[in-house]
């Protein structure tokens, strides 16, 4: 039975409920405090969205959204006229003065008008009636533009939500839970706000609480750490809470270096997920790709770092500002350091074969990624120094966005994975960070800035087209895709070399999922005519109805199939089956290319896939959820018999579910009667 058929039945019949329920929310949208906790707008447009289906009329909603209107703004504006200023004393709204001040100025500026702007001004909203009362606003000139300004806020509102609803008629049956499904959005995405703006305020009073307990506990004790802590809070330093956010952005970023680096050495699944990223960005790339990107990757290079960081070190020099000469020094070079021993130490390959040799040879961390964030982020510090915080933001975003490109290159030419970058950006921001506090702490000697990014943009500009205009054609060719397919021998294939295709689908994020227990040999269209043969067939496409139809049935064969990919590619085809013992169940078979070719005289493609056992069950009756069963060796030998010959090898490993079998199947191999197991 349909669950939410009795609901909106019953809402039909008792549309006074829904009428009640929208003039109370225009009324508590306009109180005080209160119209900044209860989502009235978005739950009046969701409500509204129920019009198209009969459930509510639109001209009685209307009406009692503008009379919850007049009376939201009416009773606070008769509060503050009855008790002028004494009310703003009293609890809740003693604690809100700020937002009194801003309605305030606002009636100030806007006279009469600013009842009805206030009606659409999110802040003020709910405090300019009240305000207005208490500044003695006229009666007459208060209810007349109140008045108007509910006639025109209720159709705002209305309007929208008969429109929206409207389309999801076109929907057919799937409207009423879609309207309703519109309403539970609302409410959770109030919820997701609400809470955030509650975490933030408790963040505030944590943040407020710990600086008073250090404030005690560095005043108590007569050590050098406890001096050095209290001189953090004397009127002269007031940065004290900005030092404890970096202090935290600092450790945040070496405990994630440290993460980062245990995965690589102990091999960690997030080694998957760098293989998933890979193999994406590789079927990505285009020829117009390539050659912006091998430039990119040019302009971070070494000769042109090197260039740079001497030519900053020069200026400096120059200027006499030799102790920020030195922290430049020790940035830059600390970095490109600590990344040569970190690769010597870990020794890691790289995706590829691209002629590295030495310690470049190794992949983990990326030295283009440690020494580009520490150059370009510490010279930002550098240059925006003495600057308002409003200035800083567009040169800090320009030096963000080109070490990220230059980051970014690495992982697209294939020159590394992606937890190498994310390893060398992790320890960059920390060393930048802690260097910046270091240099503002101990010197301050002022110095032309718009001359240090002068030079430093010269250096790049010249030495990078240089190393652009020498390299380039040599480099396309270095970081070329490379798409030759290994192969393997035919007889290989059959016997033992299966082995070495994937056992298990790994999902985008690196995780291993269901195991990949169908090896096919040949063309696609053979096996796909073997399968249609014996009752497959191609699943719905993904459709604007199709997808509704999930809000709508429970029958499994007229749902479309949820993509899955292996190492970052979605299956060439995928098809289901009835089940044969669960008829709210389909069996799902998917087919990915194995990267391998089998030469026996001819050449022919390989293929894996995976099938699984699909079930669904509707909660509530109100959406149709699916999950693949876990067993799957009855999948399999169903599929087996679909396709007919081949035969069934098995994988030294087992579990409660798979018991390690898979089935190996050609497009030319002739005898049923050879299926076997092994």
């Amino acid at each position: 039975m349909d669950f939410f058929a009795p609901v909106t039945q019953s809402m039909a019949a008792h549309a006074y409920l829904a009428y009640g329920a929208v003039c109370v929310l225009a009324f508590l949208e306009a109180v005080p405090v209160l119209g900044s906790v209860v989502p009235g707008s978005a739950l009046i447009v969701a409500v509204a969205a129920l019009i198209p289906t009969g459930t509510v009329k639109m001209w009685p909603l209307m009406v009692a959204a503008i009379i919850g209107a007049i009376l939201g703004d009416g009773l606070p504006y008769w509060l503050g006229h009855r008790y002028r200023q004494t009310i703003l004393g009293r609890w809740p709204l003693d604690r809100y003065a700020g937002l009194v001040d801003k309605s305030r100025a606002f009636i100030h500026r806007h006279g009469g008008k600013s009842i009805f702007l206030a009606r659409f001004t999110p802040g003020v909203r709910g405090f300019v009636p009240m305000v207005a009362g208490i500044v003695a606003m006229p009666p007459g000139r208060f209810y007349l533009v109140n008045v108007l300004s509910a006639f025109a806020w209720a159709p705002v509102h209305i309007l929208p939500g008969m429109l929206l609803g409207a389309s999801l008629a076109l929907a057919g049956a799937a409207a009423g839970r879609l309207a309703l499904l519109l309403v539970l959005i609302v409410a959770l995405g109030w919820l997701l706000i609400f809470g955030l703006r509650f975490a933030l305020r408790r963040a505030s009073v944590f943040m407020a609480t710990g600086e008073a307990r250090l404030r005690e506990w560095s005043a108590s004790q007569d050590t050098w750490l406890s001096r050095q802590i209290g001189t953090l809070f004397v009127p002269e330093r007031s940065e004290a809470r900005a030092l404890l956010l970096w202090a935290g952005v600092v450790l945040s970023s070496a405990w994630l270096f440290f993460s980062v680096l245990e995965d690589v050495v102990q091999g960690a699944p997030l080694l998957q997920f760098d293989g998933v990223i890979h193999r994406v960005l590789q079927d990505l790339r285009t020829p117009a790709g390539d050659t912006f990107m091998i430039a990119i990757t040019e302009l971070g290079d070494p000769v042109v770092t090197t260039t740079v960081t001497i030519a900053v070190f020069l200026w400096l020099a120059w200027q006499r500002a030799w102790r920020t000469a030195f922290y430049w020094a020790a940035a830059v070079g600390f970095a490109a350091t600590l990344n040569t021993i970190t690769k010597l130490a870990i020794h890691r390959a790289r995706p590829g074969d691209l002629a590295y040799v030495g310690a470049t040879a190794f992949s983990f961390p990326s030295g283009h990624a440690t020494v580009n964030a520490v150059l370009y982020g510490f010279l930002a510090f550098l240059i925006t120094r003495q600057m308002r915080p409003a200035r800083r933001l567009p040169i800090f975003v320009a030096a963000l966005c080109f070490a990220t490109l230059i980051v970014f290159s690495r992982i697209y030419l294939g020159a590394h994975w992606a937890s190498d970058v994310l390893g060398s950006l992790t320890f960059a921001t920390a060393w930048v960070v802690v260097l910046g506090f270091a240099y503002v702490r101990h010197y301050k000697k002022m110095f032309d800035r718009r001359n240090l990014a002068l030079v430093a943009g010269a250096a790049l500009v010249l030495v990078g087209g240089f190393n652009i205009s020498q390299k380039h054609a040599a480099d396309l060719q270095r970081y070329a895709v490379r798409y030759e397919t290994p192969t393997i021998a035919a007889a290989d294939w059959w016997t033992t070399a299966w082995q070495t295709l994937p056992a298990y689908r790994i999902d985008l994020t690196g995780e291993i999922e269901e195991p990949l227990t169908l090896q096919w040999a040949g063309a696609l269209e053979s096996l796909k005519t073997k399968l249609f043969a014996s009752g497959w067939r191609e699943p719905e496409p993904w459709t604007a109805a199709s997808t509704l139809a999930w809000l709508v049935t429970a029958d499994p064969q007229k749902l479309p199939v949820i993509p899955s990919l292996q190492a970052g590619r979605r299956p060439n085809f995928t098809l289901i089956r009835e089940s044969d013992v669960n008829p709210n169940a389909r069996l799902v078979l998917r087919v990915w290319p194995a990267d391998r070719a089998l030469q026996n005289g001819t050449s022919r493609s390989l293929w894996m896939g995976s099938v699984v056992e699909e079930q669904t069950f509707r909660p509530l009756s109100f959406v149709t959820i699916v999950w693949a069963n876990s067993e799957v060796d009855r999948p399999l030998e169903l599929l087996a018999q679909s396709v007919r010959g081949g035969r069934f090898a098995q994988r030294e490993l087992s579990t409660e579910t798979w018991s390690g079998r898979v089935f190996l199947a050609q497009e030319d191999f002739a005898s049923p009667s050879a299926t076997q197991s092994q």
